[in-house]
């Protein structure tokens, strides 16, 4: 079976998400480049007044991390993420006062929901402008929710299926993922949890951030597993070479890259499993349980795949 369980999605103002387009956007309403903090000021407590209302109506309480770092959110699906935000800065060789990037904190709020349709998702809502959101929606969650409303009879341990009545059906239902159906989803959740944009007039462009897609063969008895998984773990490390990643990767290996390339071998509870990584992409193996043998590729920077849009 194979299935996208997990997807970060990026959301993104146009023409005010980068610096200069911040800066263009305050020249226009004759705000002074220094008193853009006072103007965001007004636009946080907005964020922080809907995050309180919207705890209040489901009886919640905002629980602030002062170390998150340190802290596993449930499900171990994120760690928080430093926050690229933008902070005056004025070029003293022209004089002219402009916005530039910035790797600086700021608050932000995390919106940890069960949607009927996608199952547990979370918004990361920051405090600071131009509110670039990320979502987090995982395939394994989504899929459950629709073999339960359509009555098909299936087993999940953690994020694996180790037992479904029908895997063709199953199948489509995890290929079926209509994108405008989505995109709805997407700005409802902005509209909701992000209402500071309002002002604005645009909307949000959707982007993928992060992807983690695997293949999951599920085995009837472990023994069958068991019986080959030594032989595949010791070949995908002795004889799988940097080369050969690259070209399942599309890549050509020149020897001007500079990135990370390695593997690493790993035993856990759930079971051991081989890594190969090159740059922000991994490509890993392991008998998951014992019973399922996966191989998943994550990609933490999409942008190292190169394609182009069809015109």
């Amino acid at each position: 079976m194979h299935l996208n369980f997990g997807i970060q999605v990026q959301g993104t103002l146009p023409g005010l998400c980068y610096a200069e387009g911040m800066t263009g956007y305050l020249y226009a309403r004759h705000i002074r480049i220094f008193d853009s903090a006072q103007w965001a000021q007004p636009l946080r407590e907005t964020l922080r007044a809907n995050a309180e209302q919207l705890a209040a109506e489901n009886r919640l309480e905002i629980e602030f991390i002062r170390r998150p770092k340190s802290f596993r959110k449930e499900d171990k699906i994120h760690q928080v993420l430093k926050q690229h935000g933008e902070r005056p800065w004025q070029d003293k060789t022209t004089g002219k006062t402009y916005l530039r990037p910035d790797d600086g904190k700021c608050l932000h709020y995390y919106f940890y929901f069960i949607d009927e349709e996608l199952g547990l998702c979370y918004v990361r809502v920051p405090t600071w402008c131009p509110f670039r959101l990320q979502i987090y929606l995982n395939g394994h969650h989504r899929l459950a929710g629709r073999l339960k409303r359509q009555q098909i009879g299936h087993t999940r341990w953690d994020n694996a299926f180790v037992e479904i009545e029908d895997f063709e059906r199953a199948q489509k239902i995890a290929d079926a993922w209509p994108v405008a159906r989505l995109h709805r989803k997407l700005d409802e959740w902005a509209e909701r949890y992000c209402p500071v944009i309002r002002p604005f007039q645009v909307r949000y462009h959707w982007s993928l951030d992060q992807v983690e897609f695997s293949t999951d063969l599920v085995f009837r008895r472990r023994e069958d597993l068991q019986a080959i998984y030594g032989h595949l773990t010791r070949t995908a490390i002795h004889t799988a070479k940097p080369d050969n990643l690259a070209t399942f990767l599309g890549r050509k290996l020149s020897p001007l890259y500079q990135g990370e390339m390695g593997n690493r071998f790993n035993t856990r509870i759930e079971g051991t499993w081989v890594k190969h990584t090159m740059g922000p992409v991994a490509i890993q193996m392991d008998d998951k349980f014992g019973q399922i043998l996966r191989i998943e590729i994550t990609v933490n920077n999409v942008s190292f795949f190169q394609r182009y849009r069809t015109v």
